[in-house]
């Protein structure tokens, strides 16, 4: 049961990162668009980009032990 909720809850942190990273704009649009952020902008994208990452990874892991039969 908890195992099933944490992978509800990555699962949808997932899906957040995943949409945060607009295509060919960056996120840029989200917070206004403004060139003068690059460097800010450039943390957070690298931000999304590790964390979608670790989230998969954590995903697929969770799927993993719920595939393994219980006692």
């Amino acid at each position: 049961m908890i195992l099933q909720l944490f992978q509800i809850v990555v699962s949808v942190l997932l899906i957040i990162c995943v949409l945060l990273q607009s295509q060919g704009g960056g996120i840029s649009p989200v917070f206004g668009g403004g060139g003068e952020m690059y460097r800010s902008k450039r943390n957070i994208e690298k931000f999304l980009f590790i964390g979608t990452a670790v989230l998969a990874g954590l995903l697929v892991i969770s799927s993993i032990l719920l595939l393994l039969p219980h006692k």
